[in-house]
C-alpha cells in the first residue's frame, strides 16, 4: 500500500503561487483547506490551514491532495501524509472524514472515486482521520487499522483444506442465502463504519465477515466458535458497542446493511448458550 506522506505542522500556508489544475477542460475551484497535522501517535495534533487554489472539478479528491502535496514539496515543506491504493474504490485504504462526513458528502462513494464537483467554490473542508481509540494516528490522515486485521485472523476463515476450486453447481446454496452473502463480502473493511459510529463501534465490519462465511455451507462447521471469536477479538482490541444509530450504514461505501448486525446478534447468542468449545 502506498502512502503521500506529509506538511510540516505549523502557520496557515499559501499555495496560490505553486498549485496548478490538471486541464481537463472543466471549472476549477478555489478552497480553504484544514487539514489534521499529527506528526506521528504521540505528538500532539492540530488542524493547519491551507490554500487550495486552481483545483479542477473533474480531480478526485486524492488528486486535489495530490496537487496540494506537489506544492508543498515545491515549497519544500512535508506533504500530508494519506493511505491510498486502488483509488477504484475497492481496497478499503482511502479513509478520510471530510467535513463531518466518513468519505464525504457523496454516499456510497470512497474518497478516491469522490470528484471535486461535489465542493462549491470558496468552500472550506475540514479534513481530518478516523477518529477512534482502536484506530490511532500514525500521521496526519493515517491511522492504524491492523485492529480489523487481528480481528479476521481471530475467525474470519475457513479452516478446511477446500482442494481445488470445485465446480460452481457441486454444492448447492439457496440463492437468497447466496445473495445476502455476496452482499456482506462486499464490505472493503475501510473503517467508515467506526469513524461514523458514536461509539467508534466495528459491528458492521465484524458483522459482514462473519455474515458472508456463515450464510455459506463452507462456513457453517466453525459458524459458533467464528462468531464468538471475532466479536471478543473486537471488543478486545478496544471498538465500542452497537446502540443501532445506524450511521455506520449510512456511511458505508459498500451499502453493508446493519441487517448482518442483527444475525451476528442472534448467532452469537446461540453459540454462547449453545456452541461449541474454543480450542
Amino acid at each position: 500500500m502506498s502512502t503521500m506522506v506529509s506538511p510540516r505542522a505549523g502557520t496557515s500556508t499559501d499555495l496560490a503561487s505553486q498549485a496548478t489544475a490538471v486541464d481537463h477542460g472543466g471549472k476549477t475551484l478555489h478552497l480553504t483547506l484544514e487539514v489534521w497535522r499529527q506528526k506521528n501517535r504521540e505528538a500532539e495534533g492540530k488542524f493547519v490551514e491551507y490554500d487550495a487554489p486552481n483545483i479542477s472539478t473533474d480531480m478526485s479528491f486524492l488528486e486535489m491532495l495530490d496537487v496540494v502535496n506537489e506544492a508543498l514539496a515545491m515549497k519544500g515543506e512535508d506533504p500530508i501524509a494519506f493511505d491510498h491504493d486502488c483509488r477504484e474504490g475497492i481496497c478499503g485504504s482511502c479513509g478520510v472524514v471530510i467535513n463531518g462526513a466518513a468519505h464525504g458528502p457523496r454516499q456510497r462513494t470512497t474518497a478516491c472515486q469522490l470528484h471535486m464537483r461535489s465542493f462549491k467554490d470558496g468552500d472550506t473542508l475540514k479534513i481530518e482521520p478516523w477518529r477512534a481509540a482502536a484506530f490511532p494516528v500514525v500521521r496526519d490522515l493515517m491511522v492504524d487499522r491492523s485492529a480489523f486485521d487481528r480481528i479476521i485472523a481471530s475467525g474470519g476463515y475457513v479452516s478446511v483444506r477446500t482442494g481445488n476450486a470445485p465446480d460452481g453447481n457441486a454444492i448447492p446454496i439457496a440463492k437468497d442465502n447466496a445473495d445476502l452473502a455476496m452482499d456482506a463480502a462486499a464490505c472493503i473493511g475501510c473503517g467508515a463504519c467506526v469513524a461514523a459510529c458514536p461509539n467508534a463501534s466495528a459491528m458492521l465490519f465484524t458483522s459482514a465477515k462473519v455474515a458472508h462465511l456463515n450464510l455459506l455451507p463452507q462456513g457453517k462447521p466453525e459458524r459458533s466458535r467464528r462468531v464468538v471469536n471475532m466479536v471478543e477479538k473486537q471488543d478486545h482490541e478496544g471498538f465500542g458497542s452497537c446502540s443501532n444509530h445506524a450511521e455506520c450504514e449510512a456511511a458505508c461505501p459498500k451499502g453493508i446493511s446493519i441487517l448482518n448486525i442483527s444475525r451476528l446478534n442472534r448467532d452469537y447468542i446461540k453459540a454462547s448458550l449453545f456452541g461449541t468449545k474454543k480450542p
